[in-house]
């Protein structure tokens, strides 16, 4: 008997054969359309790389011009008065108060604002002011602050100026000082108070940061006024400008010798017919305020701007260096007629502001050339501050001009 084995039949296999030259992704079709292009296949990689960069160009333009679009449409209503809150509201208080610098449509400047006191003793008629701080200035550096100090003096009669100390790089100064003026109170009642905010420059004009004018006229003396106000831009007319000075300041303790040199003056007054002046300088020293030594410089013709560049040095020994005043004072030469005085400072330990600066960089800094410039006062002006007694009876002390 033949045994027979059940068999599985085994699965179907079809196979599809395709063409030789048939392909569904055709893998000659890109080469051959590279190949019957005109130009070679970097020129078209080239063209569709600028073109990728143009459309990514337009897109982030678009979303620039969006994004702006958005921020100005943010602003403006951020600016828009809200109506519905002020109905019923008067023009003053649509407006604000007439003293609000940041009030809409305003064009004035913020300039600060300065805390200042005013006291009259009518007995002593002494008229004291009081300089207290400042708060707000308007930065005049490019570090975004300034250098402020404050000068003092009363309109119309400008007889005696004050300066405080400088407070380097702030906008908020803390000054704390105190001046007093004789006035009488009949001349009291037709003056004003002129505080004037300087940044202070070395070797540049000082720049007026804002100045205050309080009229006296209708003032309560009954008590001491103390108040804040916001600084304005300064009056051209006050005071009369006399041009300025450059100096420089040298001390050596252990020789006990000042050496001054007088380098250079502009924008001096015109004292002459043809609109010009023929200027010297006189340097003096008082000791104890009594005047000591003096010298000067040689005349140049026919100038505003005199370059001088002078050096006189005298003997100081260390002990008088803190009882000595420099006096420089700017003279017209008249060949016929008296000599005209042009303008006028002191320096020394009881000088203000920036003179009194000079003169304590200088002690700072021993051995060592410290120059400055310097705006020129009237002599009634310093001379009402440092009044000089007669030529001090001493041993002659030897000085010397280079």
């Amino acid at each position: 008997m033949k045994n027979s084995t059940p068999t599985t039949p085994s699965p179907l296999t079809i196979s599809t054969q395709l063409p030789p030259n048939s392909t569904t992704a055709a893998p000659g079709f890109i080469d051959q359309i590279l190949n019957d292009l005109p130009f070679p296949p970097w020129v078209l990689y080239a063209i569709l790389a600028a073109g990728g960069l143009v459309v990514l160009l337009i897109i982030c333009l678009c979303i620039c011009c969006h994004c702006k679009r958005k921020k100005a449409k943010k602003r403006k209503k951020k600016d828009q008065l809200d109506l519905k809150g002020l109905k019923g509201a008067s023009g003053a208080a649509l407006v604000g108060s007439s003293g609000d610098d940041a009030r809409y449509g305003s064009t004035q400047k913020m300039r600060g604002k300065l805390l200042y006191s005013l006291e009259y003793n009518a007995a002593k008629t002494e008229l004291t002011v009081g300089i207290k701080q400042a708060a707000e200035l308007l930065a005049m550096d490019l570090g975004g602050t300034s250098d402020p100090y404050v000068k003092v003096y009363i309109c119309p009669s400008k007889t005696k100026t004050f300066e405080t100390k400088v407070h380097r790089n702030t906008l908020t100064p803390v000054f704390n000082e105190l001046f007093t003026f004789q006035v009488m109170k009949s001349v009291l009642e037709a003056s004003e108070v002129v505080m004037q905010v300087f940044d202070f420059n070395r070797f540049t004009k000082h720049d007026v940061i804002g100045e205050l004018r309080v009229d006296l006229s209708s003032m309560d003396w009954n008590h001491v006024i103390e108040e804040w106000q916001a600084l304005s831009k300064p009056l051209k007319c006050e005071p009369e400008d006399l041009g300025e000075i450059c100096i420089s300041l040298r001390y050596v303790p252990a020789g006990g010798r000042l050496t001054v040199v007088i380098l250079e003056a502009k924008n001096l007054k015109s004292m002459d017919h043809g609109g010009t002046s023929d200027p010297y300088v006189k340097i003096q020293l008082a000791l104890d305020k009594r005047k000591w030594k003096k010298k000067k410089t040689s005349i140049k013709k026919k100038t505003l701007n005199p370059y001088f560049n002078e050096s006189f040095t005298f003997d100081v020994p260390f002990d008088h260096i803190q009882r000595v005043h420099l006096v420089i004072s700017v003279w017209d030469h008249d060949a016929v007629t008296r000599n005209d005085a042009m303008g006028k400072i002191f320096l020394g330990s009881d000088a203000t502001g920036n003179q009194l600066l000079h003169w304590a960089d200088m002690l700072s800094n021993p051995r060592r050339p410290v120059g400055q410039w310097h705006t020129l006062l009237t002599a009634e002006q310093v001379n009402a501050t440092l009044v000089l007694k007669k030529k001090l009876a001493l041993p002659k002390m030897i000085s010397r001009h280079h």
